[in-house]
Parts: structure tokens; C-alpha cells; sequence
């Protein structure tokens, strides 16, 4: 009998791209304790780092992404390695020095256009997730203002190895290895578990007990903004896109395949996060888990509302949210 099982976890709070400084809610922000903030701030890094050491880890499974050079696309600029796209992803790389802004987009089947800001001189892990089918794959460079040059485009027909391909995977925006801080927490906390869904309670639990939403960040963070897992860790707080990614990545890292969601709730702009079992496929309207069920839960808000029952009252239900982007 079938286990597994694909959970919702809902992660709202503006993402970085709009409206990432608005007060999750007036329930939450009252509801917070002051006393619970600080308490969750002043744990101990070093405590945290012992604890990683003397607990014996259960296997993480990270995925390498890697550019074989196989199958290029490529000028003087850039460089596209589609070698393991039937992964779930494509590779790039800017190869010119420049100053300016690179940007990639991926238009697919469903013809939504996805956007990625590229540095220079490394190369970007590219999530191919709108499916199978035929795909536009474009580079542009900043001319100046709002105007740019296309530095290379294509298109290329891609059929993954299975739909979960791309969510199993370090990408762009949820990137990590397993030396990753969370991997390794996540690791300590799913020891000796097998049961996916045990594994989405547990990782759940640790984000919405140890992390804080950080206000100062929220307001002040800029476009193109890229968590770095690491530094999230040893914070203790973080954005909403904060606690997407690292939830997103300790659950791929135990080989639970999971989607980061970036759409809206109201008229703000959301994060959250899809997890699928084999038993029920898909599921939208699950994740807290009460006595004997699941039910739909948001993370950021139920971390700064102290699970309060306005807030869990909104995020359990899930007509409040709308699906926009699927990392």
C-alpha cells in the first residue's frame, strides 16, 4: 500500500518581488509574543553546531546538478548546457565580463515566461518546471534603463525523465549541497524515518519553532534577492522566501519531491510549498497535521501568529491562495 503522500505547505508573507515588507497580518503581528521572538533569537549557534556533530544523520539525498558539455548551446558570451535536461534543468553560464544585467527567460508549454537574473562566471542552475513539451530559452543583456539586447535564443523540446524531476534538484532560487546546514538538519531530524509525511511533519515543526520573521529584512531586502541557506541557519529568521527555501530544501534533500509555489494571497504576492504522495497525487488543502488529519497550514504566518485560530482560520483555507510561478 502506497505511502507516499504530496502535501501543501502554504509559506506567505510577500516574496521578495513585491510587497515582501507587509505586515503578514494585524492577527499575527499582535498575537506574536515579544518574550517567544527573543527566546527563538538568543538560541545558541554553537549549541546548533554541536548538535549537528553528536546526532547520527539519516542519509541526505542531494541530487547533483553538473554541466557535461554534452549537449551546448553556446557564442563568445554565453553558454547553455542542456546535457541533463531529462533532470529537470539546464545549466548557464555568462561568459563575458561585464557590468551589466543578464537575464534569462524560459518560456514553455504553458507559456508562461519565467525570468532569472545570471551572474557572471558561474554557472546558474536552471529549473526546466512547466512539464514536457517545447520550451524558448533566451538571454538578454542590459542595454541601459529598461532596455535589453538578446544575446542568444533558441528553442528546445524537452521530455523529462518524470514530473518530479525538477523538484528533487538544487536549483537557482532553493540552492544548497549536502554540506548545506539545513540538509544536515534536516538529515538529524528525519533519522530513522521513512514515512514522507512523517518526515514533512517534523521538518514543518522545526521551521515554525526555531524561525522568526525578520521585519527589518522584509523591509529593506532588494530585487533579485537570493537566500543564502547557510546564513538563514545560523540567523534563526528570514522572509518569507527565506522559509520557503529552506523548507523546499530539506525536504528535497530527503528525497521528498517539493515545489515552491510564488503566487498571491489577497492582492499580496505568497510563497508556499506543494509536496506529492504517491497514494493521493497532488495535494492543495494539506499540511498541518491536528490529532488525525492534515490541513492546510502556512508556515511564515503560523511562526509570527503563534498558531493563532484567525490565522490558522485564513491559511486553512486555501481558496485564499492563487498559484502564479512553480520552481
Amino acid at each position: 500500500m502506497y505511502r507516499w503522500k504530496w502535501i501543501c505547505v502554504i509559506l506567505a508573507v510577500a516574496l521578495i518581488f513585491t510587497a515582501c515588507g507587509s505586515e503578514p497580518s494585524k492577527e499575527s503581528t499582535e498575537e506574536a509574543k515579544q518574550s517567544t521572538e527573543q527566546q527563538k533569537e538568543q538560541k545558541s549557534e554553537k549549541q546548533d553546531s554541536e548538535s549537528l556533530k553528536q546526532e547520527a544523520p539519516a542519509v541526505s539525498t542531494v541530487l547533483e546538478t553538473k554541466a557535461t558539455h554534452e549537449k551546448v548551446e553556446e557564442n563568445h558570451k554565453v553558454e547553455v548546457d542542456y546535457s541533463n535536461v531529462e533532470d529537470g534543468y539546464v545549466m548557464m553560464k555568462y561568459k563575458e565580463k561585464t557590468s551589466k544585467k543578464i537575464k534569462a527567460q524560459l518560456t514553455g508549454p504553458s507559456k508562461m515566461t519565467y525570468t532569472y537574473n545570471i551572474s557572471v562566471g558561474d554557472y546558474q542552475v536552471i529549473p526546466i518546471t512547466d512539464g514536457n513539451g517545447s520550451y524558448q530559452i533566451a538571454v538578454y543583456q542590459n542595454i541601459e534603463g529598461t532596455s535589453y539586447a538578446t544575446v542568444m535564443s533558441f528553442d528546445l523540446d524537452i521530455t523529462l525523465k518524470d514530473e518530479f524531476a525538477p523538484f528533487l534538484t538544487p536549483s537557482q532560487y532553493i540552492n544548497y549541497t549536502e554540506d548545506t546546514k539545513v540538509v544536515q538538519k534536516a538529515a538529524q531530524l528525519c533519522s530513522g524515518i521513512d514515512d514522507p509525511l512523517e518526515k514533512v511533519e517534523v521538518v514543518y515543526k522545526y521551521v515554525i519553532d526555531n524561525y522568526t520573521y525578520d521585519k527589518e529584512k522584509a523591509r529593506t531586502v532588494e530585487s533579485g534577492y537570493l537566500p543564502d541557506l547557510d546564513k538563514v541557519y545560523e540567523a534563526k529568521k528570514g522572509i518569507c522566501f527565506d522559509y520557503a527555501a529552506v523548507m523546499v530544501a530539506m525536504l528535497r534533500s530527503q528525497n521528498v519531491a517539493t515545489k515552491l509555489i510564488v503566487g498571491y494571497s489577497g492582492s499580496s504576492y505568497h510563497a508556499w510549498v506543494n509536496i506529492y504522495t504517491e497514494e493521493s497525487g497532488w495535494i492543495t488543502n494539506v499540511i498541518y497535521f491536528d490529532k488525525d488529519q492534515w490541513s492546510l497550514m502556512d508556515p511564515t504566518f503560523a511562526s509570527t501568529g503563534n498558531s493563532s485560530d484567525e490565522i490558522m482560520d485564513y491559511i486553512g483555507d486555501g481558496s485564499n491562495y492563487q498559484a502564479k510561478y512553480i520552481y
